[in-house]
């Protein structure tokens, strides 16, 4: 299967939304993006088709980003707290999970049913409404939950990345998770959370 360069430009758009999610720095993004295009370019027999040109080109994204946040050539660094309460905020988060939940560990209000996971998986649409829906988190906890479930990096690994504790980092993968169940029950099952 061949690579044609306009089917690579008309996703590039795409590609550098993510990168810069992730890099938080334009010209990085464009840089790593312009790498994943070259790379891909240069090995063409590498895509056999068997998946979609995107999933392809975000699979060997994924990995030049991973190599850049490793290899430290970010300049600016992300910094979380602003004087803010670290400590309350997590409690009040604790604080909130624990209310969905009776004494006996069962919800007070079960989730609403999904229906078919495996099968709204599957489906376009589910993916782009996923897709508003991250974009829709603040920056800071949609890059946080981007580290982990896209890049699939380890929480040591994004803490130090960040500079933040491994306390902070869960309170805003909780966070970003109530926000995308929320979202999604809104926006795709139909019902509001």
């Amino acid at each position: 299967m061949s690579l044609h360069p306009d089917d690579l430009s008309a996703l590039r758009p795409h590609l550098l939304r993510f990168a810069r999610l992730q890099l938080r720095d334009q010209a990085l993004a464009e840089d790593t993006v312009s790498d994943t295009l070259v790379a891909a370019l240069e090995h063409p027999e590498r895509f056999s088709g068997q998946s979609a040109l995107k999933t392809y080109l975000i699979g060997i994204l994924k990995h030049k980003i991973i190599d850049t946040l490793r290899s430290g050539r970010r300049e600016v660094r992300l910094t979380l707290g602003g004087g803010g309460d670290e400590d309350g905020e997590a409690q009040s988060d604790i604080d909130a999970f624990d209310a969905l939940f009776a004494k006996n560990g069962h919800y007070h209000t079960p989730p609403s049913d999904w229906g078919n996971p495996d099968r709204a998986l599957e489906r376009r649409e589910f993916f782009e409404i996923l897709q508003l829906c991250v974009d829709k988190l603040p920056a800071k906890i949609g890059r946080i939950f981007m580290m982990r479930e896209w890049l699939e990096l380890e929480t040591e690994e994004i803490c130090q990345e960040l500079e933040i504790t491994t306390t902070n980092a869960w309170v805003m993968l909780y966070r970003a998770r109530m926000r995308l169940r929320e979202c999604l029950e809104l926006n795709w099952f139909g019902q509001k959370a």
